[in-house]
């Protein structure tokens, strides 16, 4: 069986959502909605990345790409995930 080699996932090669020992710290801002419960999203621009991280957990942060941060936001101002 000839198997086609899937193109590489750019997402492999992304750079870390930690910030280097000794670098310039991301700037937090927390959601508007949030109501202090530690239910609380935070978000932050930085090396070129979108950072999300949970308030009660700072050490687990995420990273993405601006364009698909923007895309989600789109999608959850137009209602498209509400249950």
């Amino acid at each position: 069986m000839n198997i086609p080699e899937l193109p590489e996932n750019p997402h492999d090669a992304a750079p870390s959502p930690h910030p280097p020992a000794g670098a310039a710290r991301p700037r937090w801002r927390k959601s508007s909605h949030s109501v202090g419960e530690g239910q609380c999203v935070e978000v932050a621009a930085w090396d070129g990345l979108v950072r999300l991280r949970e308030s009660d957990d700072p050490a687990a942060v995420l990273g993405t790409a601006p364009a698909v941060w923007a895309a989600f936001v789109r999608g959850v101002k137009a209602g498209r995930y509400d249950a």
